[in-house]
């Protein structure tokens, strides 16, 4: 039985597989390859490492899918090897991308960022720190809305003008309407993790004395301002989403009642759903009161949606179908955002169908993928 004729047989779906509109479009059912880089990127172009990336998750029966964190200038990238949409030639990788998706119903999307002051680093398997002057792959000078490093020992930005801040705005805009050329159907502001726009937001980096910095009414102009940016040239019935780190968790930092008053204001300028993160300002998580867990940021999202009154995300260590099952009734969120658990198991829709007493698991799958499975369950040879 599909997923539709369960339903018209009057059967209730569970709800990770009730589809949900945004917008002008419809999302099949909860589930989101959340944007996870990949560091193999040429000049800012997609490889065909990245082709075989999303494909494996393009079978996979996901609702919707995000690409990584995607520089919109060469100097907002986090590494050399991160993926740029700065540049037209770029457009035709993520073309090939989305058409991956959309052969199997699944909706494409791209995260925007520019990286502030965690930008000009080494690839993970390469340190992960910054670059120094002299190595192969030389740095480049990075900004921020204050001149702090991320960390002790990094660089240090530079503290952006007016005129600079400006020109990101353009180049957010830019971005988006290159993501739109590409044929995404949707585009994710990245405002978390400390890269600049959470830097903006945030106290423990923001130290800024004119209309940027100070009140929070002014550490979200820049936010606010790109949203507004990109929502007058992104398509109306397309939605956009924003990924918050709702809460630095550390002393004089952001707080969850700061980043419910900016998602108030990102739904008054058309962003339709928050993704619920948290940390990154002064590292990689750096969290005190939270202790990474199952599920441990779910209590953030349901904050956002309940005091915004905004769809959102709950993303970080969800694995568990009942788990997501429960966050979805229990009306902490309106998705779940699952990354790492997509690299070891691809097919994590299907196993969730399994596990919520789908009559057809296999439904939630493209029919060729399916086929295999189905001869597989009966002990057939391929």
């Amino acid at each position: 039985m599909s997923l539709a004729e369960h339903e018209a047989g009057g059967a209730t779906l569970p709800l990770l597989f009730t589809p949900m509109r945004l917008k002008g479009l419809t999302v099949k059912n909860r589930i989101v390859v959340a944007p996870m880089c990949q560091y193999s990127a040429v000049e800012g172009r997609v490889t065909e490492w990245h082709h075989a990336h999303h494909g494996r998750f393009a079978l996979g029966g996901a609702g919707m899918a995000i690409v990584e964190a995607t520089g919109i200038t060469r100097e907002g990238r986090i590494t050399h090897g991160c993926t740029g949409i700065y540049d037209d030639s770029q457009i035709p990788g993520y073309k090939a991308i989305v058409d991956l998706y959309h052969a199997h119903g699944t909706l494409a999307g791209i995260q925007l960022n520019h990286a502030g002051r965690k930008a000009s680093t080494k690839r993970p398997w390469d340190g992960a720190g910054s670059i120094a002057p002299g190595e192969a792959e030389g740095p480049w000078d990075t900004v921020a809305p204050s001149a702090i490093a991320a960390i002790d020992g990094w660089h240090t930005p530079r503290a952006l003008t007016i005129a600079e801040i400006d020109a990101i705005v353009d180049a957010f805009a830019a971005a988006a309407q290159r993501a739109d050329q590409a044929g995404f159907d949707t585009v994710q502001i990245h405002g978390a993790h400390g890269y600049l726009l959470h830097t903006f937001m945030s106290p423990l980096a923001n130290r800024r004395e004119d209309e940027y910095g100070g009140s929070l009414e002014n550490r979200m102009r820049l936010p606010l301002r790109v949203a507004e940016a990109i929502a007058a040239v992104w398509p109306a019935d397309k939605p956009i989403l924003y990924r918050a780190s709702v809460t630095d968790d550390l002393e004089g930092g952001l707080t969850v009642e700061d980043t419910v008053a900016l998602a108030r204001e990102l739904k008054a300028r058309g962003v339709d759903a928050i993704d619920c993160s948290s940390g990154g300002i002064v590292g990689p998580v750096a969290l005190k009161k939270m202790q990474p867990g199952p599920g441990f940021q779910v209590p953030l999202s349901a904050a956002i949606r309940e005091g915004a009154g905004i769809p959102t995300m709950a993303v970080g260590m969800i694995t568990d179908p009942l788990q997501a099952e429960a966050i979805l009734a229990e009306e902490k969120a309106d998705f779940i955002a699952i990354a790492r658990e997509f690299l070891s198991d691809s097919a994590w829709p299907y196993r969730a169908a399994l596990a919520l007493g789908l009559d057809d698991p296999f439904a939630v799958l493209p029919e060729q993928y399916a086929f295999h499975l189905r001869r597989r369950a009966r002990g057939l040879k391929s």
